[in-house]
């Protein structure tokens, strides 16, 4: 990538950045890094969960070390436990979707025993989950959108499964400047982080103008983006931002 930087191959792509906050802000310096102009316009944010009793109850579990294994599977989740001051005893091992959500989950002080080493996906995480461990009782705290793939993988290998959620994902209003840049072709690079984004992106702004590339941030990002009705141009090979801007420079060089 540092022969990328020398060539700045997006100088003058205008790339829509769909999520704000310290992630945002990172992606548009690494965009910035290579020519693009960033818009960062957030398309999701996340609110309480709408059942806090529910929730209080299962970290309250949590911390009495009732529960064997914990499972998360984003940042947003670690925000939710570092915000309630969860405690995680030693006897819980924790996994994580992938390595963006270890790393957050290390920054927060919590010590990860599992990340699935090739697909950083629920689906992944069931598919490569330990043979030999002693089935338990799990955690698996997540977004009220989150689809079923990891209670039932983990359900069907035997553990049991409680699920609670920790947040809810809403939609945010583009403002008309930005609408107007994406259907007028301005913005060259649509970054799609999620199935929630590229439903969020379908419902505000599409159609797409032909010209306007749109970049997933894995394989099962891209499927839903297809789900929702989008093109699909650019796939990161891994479920991270470094590896979606990786790839969209890449689309930008092969062009």
């Amino acid at each position: 990538m540092s022969a990328a930087n020398l060539t700045r191959p997006l100088a003058g792509w205008r790339v829509l950045v769909p999520r704000g906050g310290k992630w945002g802000d990172a992606v548009a310096a690494t965009l910035r890094g290579f020519g693009a102009i960033p818009v960062i316009a957030p398309l999701i944010n996340f609110a309480g969960a709408e059942d806090p009793n529910a929730l209080a109850n299962a970290l309250h579990e949590l911390s009495d070390g009732q529960f064997d294994w914990i499972v998360i599977t984003s940042a947003t989740t670690v925000d939710v436990l570092t915000s309630q001051g969860t405690r995680v005893p030693d006897s819980t091992r924790i996994a994580a979707v992938g390595e963006t959500t270890a790393a957050a989950l290390a920054l927060a002080g919590y010590p990860v025993d599992f990340v699935p080493g090739s697909d950083n996906s629920a689906r992944g995480l069931v598919k490569e989950w330990p043979a030999s461990d002693i089935k338990g009782r799990v955690l698996i705290p997540q977004s009220d959108i989150a689809e079923p793939t990891l209670v039932a993988g983990l359900s069907k290998l035997g553990f049991a499964v409680e699920f609670v959620t920790a947040y809810r994902t809403v939609g945010v209003p583009v403002t008309p400047d930005v609408a107007m840049d994406v259907a007028s072709g301005r913005i060259r690079a649509v970054l799609v982080t999620s199935g929630s984004v590229a439903r969020q992106i379908a419902a505000q702004l599409a159609p797409l103008p032909e010209a306007t590339v749109v970049a997933c941030i894995g394989p099962r990002t891209a499927f839903d983006a297809r789900a929702a009705g989008l093109p699909v141009h650019v796939i990161a090979e891994e479920r991270s931002a470094d590896s979606l801007i990786e790839a969209l420079v890449e689309y930008a060089e092969a062009e």
